[in-house]
């Protein structure tokens, strides 16, 4: 994949199939190759860490997850900066992502409208709105609201004509048992099997990441994570014949990240 970004973006991993890259999305991706990617997937922070609590295998624990995740109002951060901050990645997304190619966004309350308006203010067209209905949510403590146990995910793709996003609805068909796949999402929260390698505080499951991925790419293609953690979407990119590009500003997340696909190349080389 060494014509896909610049040749002077240093790589923490690389192999055939896949690059690992630490640093500042915005940064990096100003300097990839512009339509290089045929598909995206970010989850970008939500703006949970609020100094609250929640409940964690049972255990009363705080919200925070790093300073990534916060909004810092104390020094005049706004709604208006978060905005600014969701239109600035998307925009500079939709400069790398192929026109036929498509994004996937995931997110809670706090932060989907905002991604939801960016999309369309920075010229994307919202193909579904998938919402994932989680079987086993945290409670809520404060006993003052319903249980907060959905996230949405935003598909969408160029606004323009002569643009057409790939959809594999055969695929999708099958997986649901014979009929139409529903814009609702039902499953577990991220076994602990898939955080052996040690834990993001955002990890998405494999299995949103299968459909994901399956439903919108074909073998071969390559897939974009601007914010990838701990690294599900590549270990779903390259488990089924997908090429991977991970950026993210953390080496722990991307040390976890780079054990996760060492596992899958060697399971694929059996």
């Amino acid at each position: 994949m060494e014509e896909m970004i610049t040749r002077n973006i240093s790589r923490y991993f690389e192999t055939d199939d896949a690059q690992l890259i630490c640093g500042n999305s915005f940064e990096i991706l100003k300097r990839m190759r512009k339509e290089c990617v045929d598909m995206i997937f970010a989850d970008p922070p939500y703006f949970l860490s609020n100094d609250g609590i929640t409940c964690q295998g049972g255990k009363i624990v705080s919200v925070n997850k790093a300073s990534w995740d916060k909004l810092d109002t104390n020094n005049g951060a706004s709604i208006e900066e978060k905005h600014k901050f969701n239109r600035k990645w998307i925009r500079l997304c939709k400069r790398v992502l192929k026109p036929n190619g498509s994004i996937w966004i995931s997110g809670t309350l706090h932060n989907i409208y905002s991604i939801g308006m960016s999309l369309e203010q920075e010229g994307f067209k919202i193909i579904n709105n998938i919402t994932w209905q989680k079987t086993n949510p945290p409670p809520n403590l404060a006993c003052r609201c319903f249980t907060h146990s959905t996230e949405t995910i935003l598909w969408a793709q160029k606004n323009d004509k002569k643009c057409r996003h790939f959809f594999n609805y055969q695929v999708m068909k099958e997986m649901n048992g014979g009929k139409q796949m529903k814009d609702v999402w039902v499953g577990s929260l991220t076994k602990l099997s898939e955080k052996k390698e040690g834990k993001h505080p955002t990890q998405k499951p494999e299995y949103l990441l299968e459909r994901i991925i399956l439903s919108s790419t074909e073998e071969g293609q390559i897939v974009l994570d601007p914010f990838c953690g701990s690294g599900t979407t590549g270990v779903v990119a390259l488990r089924y014949g997908r090429q991977f590009i991970g950026i993210d500003n953390c080496e722990e997340y991307l040390q976890i990240t780079k054990r996760r696909l060492e596992k899958v190349i060697n399971d694929n080389e059996k």
